[in-house]
């Protein structure tokens, strides 16, 4: 018999995970195979060609651009300081000299007798790669980076804003359909990734950012409180890259959407464990998931048993969220796999499954209308 698949969120107590860490250009890596390593160490390390500062010596000092170099008082590769002579004109009889005195810090890097400038490269800029995940180097990319693997409690989101961050998992509320307002976000949680419960308003983002809090993960969001908070609104595919003061996770979807009972209960009992988080969200092609991970201790390792399910399987009594109108937002299990193709209210004829919610309510929904809770 044919089995049927279907994409999922990620929502598992135990999975075991890897990242990877490459660094933007050929660098050094600092760890080796076998390493451990926290969130926070820096991993690989490069540096990046400084700015570049041109600097019309042609014009400054009102000569052709072919005389500039015979002005020029610093060779190719040599430092300059600001204040410092960078150039001379050689006068008239040895008097009357103009001298240009460089108004920034960096090397010389060329002189062109063509248009009579000379670019100034600032200093080398560090850029350094951080693990991001506590776990064991389990493979170096030379010069370019590392592979770390730990068992992880996993949790994906719909959506997010904002990039990598690390910090403890503190709760807010005490139920998964609990708004997330502004008196629940308190001073203690500077530096937190703080777990909400249903839609969480815009005085609890700005709250959890003024108190300097790590990250927010809750269910929902309305999108006028995000764009009030971003301060524009956002049209891009990818997100990740914004400098906001906050990492936003939502775990279901705008509007007034709890979060899902089970993934509020995982996080939850979590609380104090230290989380890495990223907000980075793309729903074009190489689909990117927001997400929380919580390394599991030795303890938890030993007791917490391995996922069963093969991924993205479709099976009796697997939890799925429905993604489209008139059950938007709803989550329940598969109840019924049906193998024929049934014709539907458009009259068009596709594959369908049968799901039951927590009320004991049944629907029969199209399978392209779901999407899998991974466990």
């Amino acid at each position: 018999m044919a089995q049927a698949y279907t994409p999922g969120l990620k929502v598992t107590r135990r999975i075991t995970h890897r990242v990877k860490r490459i660094l933007p250009i050929a660098g050094d890596v600092l760890v080796k195979v076998g390493d451990r390593v926290g969130a926070n160490d820096v991993v690989a390390e490069t540096f990046m060609p400084g700015d570049i500062e041109p600097i019309n010596l042609a014009n400054l000092l009102s000569m052709p651009p072919q005389d500039v170099a015979e002005c020029v008082l610093k060779k190719e590769g040599e430092k300059v300081m600001i204040g410092e002579p960078l150039a001379q004109t050689k006068g008239i009889f040895g008097l009357f000299k103009t001298t240009y005195r460089s108004k920034h810090e960096g090397i010389v890097e060329t002189v062109s007798p063509v248009t009579g400038q000379l670019i100034l490269r600032g200093d080398p800029i560090p850029v350094q790669v951080k693990a991001y995940i506590s776990g064991e180097v389990v493979e170096v990319i030379s010069d370019e980076g590392v592979i770390i693997e730990n068992d992880v409690s996993f949790v994906q989101g719909i959506f997010g804003i904002g990039g990598e961050t690390f910090g403890p998992i503190m709760t807010a509320c005490n139920s998964h359909d609990q708004e997330v307002t502004a008196d629940l976000i308190t001073a203690d949680m500077k530096g937190a990734v703080i777990i909400g419960g249903a839609r969480a308003t815009a005085g609890a983002i700005r709250k959890a950012r003024d108190v300097g809090a790590a990250a927010l993960v809750t269910g929902g969001l309305d999108d006028e409180d995000l764009r009030d908070f971003l301060g524009y609104d956002l049209g891009v595919a990818i997100t990740g890259t914004e400098q906001v003061g906050l990492t936003l996770i939502i775990t279901e979807g705008f509007g007034e959407i709890a979060m899902a009972q089970r993934t509020f209960e995982l996080l939850g009992s979590r609380q104090g464990d230290e989380a890495s988080v990223n907000g980075a969200t793309q729903i074009r092609a190489g689909v990117m998931r927001p997400e929380i991970i919580i390394p599991l201790t030795a303890d938890e390792k030993a007791h917490e048993a391995e996922p069963e399910h093969t991924t993205g399987l479709l099976e009796i009594g697997r939890p799925v969220r429905i993604i489209r109108d008139p059950y938007f937002g709803l989550i329940g299990e598969v109840s019924g796999l049906p193998a024929e193709l049934q014709v539907l209210d458009s009259g068009s004829k596709a594959r369908v499954l049968e799901v039951r919610f927590d009320s004991g309510e049944s629907v029969t929904i199209p399978r392209a209308n779901v999407e899998l809770i991974e466990a």
